[in-house]
């Protein structure tokens, strides 16, 4: 048939995947109206200072019943200050004034940011957070299979957090997990890990895909992440221009479309990371 010929129907609509950083039950999005808290973020940490176990030198025998010099003392820890900057995700639709009017702009430009927004908040956050601040557990050998590297790191959370975190994995290494049977579907829709952590799997993960330095994953290999629980703060969107007349470029006789929002994703305490075995 010729192309002439073809009729115009709507696009093909899309779905977010269901297990990444914005639709994952077990991450905490707010929605804010204070535009302060979206320029950037800070807090005081909470759960980052050990919890002790006190030993009174009167009563345990292990350490023989005296304590020569000065007598054992309660150690206090001093919180750590923590931040988070804001990502900001766009989506611009870009045509000419003699195919589109600006309602129809605006309107691609709103679905493909709904459409597409979670991957890149998740390749900002990958980038700029986990990336940029993650210890890496990865042994002096090489990578490890993945039942060794989520072990590894819930130890390190462990460790250092004690309670629930996230572990974040990149799409292309999800099918790996299942076959390991290393997570399951909770009631609610989420994935956890037997140990009980969160399990965030995301297309912005996978197409970023590096290790710590922000340094590329060699083939047949995957980064994985966890970090301690995960407070995104999700600002509304903002399209310009927000009008038909301004969206016109009189030079070019194209017409331009932006839809943007601002994120801030935030995680406390530690941020552990590993390579794996992708591949037998």
């Amino acid at each position: 048939m010729a192309a002439g010929l073809r009729k115009y129907v709507e696009a093909i609509p899309g779905r977010p995947l269901p297990h990444g950083i914005l639709l994952n039950t077990c991450t905490d999005v707010r929605d804010v109206t204070d535009e302060h808290e979206l320029l950037g973020i800070e807090w005081l940490g909470l759960g980052c200072c050990p919890v002790n176990v006190w030993r009174d030198p009167c009563t345990d025998e292990s350490l023989g019943g005296e304590s020569p010099g000065q007598p054992p003392q309660k150690e206090f820890c001093r919180p750590t200050a923590e931040h988070a900057d804001p990502i900001t995700v766009y989506a611009g639709a870009e045509c000419s004034t003699m195919g589109w009017t600006y309602a129809e702009a605006r309107t691609h430009a709103e679905a493909s940011l709904e459409l597409g927004e979670q991957e890149a908040v998740e390749a900002g956050f990958w980038t700029n957070t986990l990336a940029m601040t993650a210890q890496d557990l990865t042994p002096a050998a090489g990578p490890v299979n993945i039942a060794q590297g989520v072990a590894a790191l819930e130890g390190c959370l462990a460790e250092q957090y004690g309670g629930v975190g996230t572990l974040h994995v990149p799409a292309g290494a999800a099918a790996v997990l299942g076959c390991c049977n290393l997570v399951h579907r909770d009631g609610n829709g989420s994935l956890s890990t037997l140990a009980g952590n969160c399990a965030v799997i995301g297309a912005g993960y996978s197409a970023m895909n590096t290790g710590p330095g922000n340094i590329p994953a060699d083939p047949g290999t995957a980064w994985l992440y966890i970090t301690g629980p995960v407070v995104v703060r999700r600002g509304p969107t903002v399209t310009i221009p927000d009008r038909p007349g301004a969206s016109v470029n009189i030079r070019t006789n194209d017409l331009r479309v932006l839809v943007e929002r601002s994120y801030v994703v935030a995680t406390t305490c530690v941020v552990c990371a590993i390579q794996v075995v992708t591949c037998p």
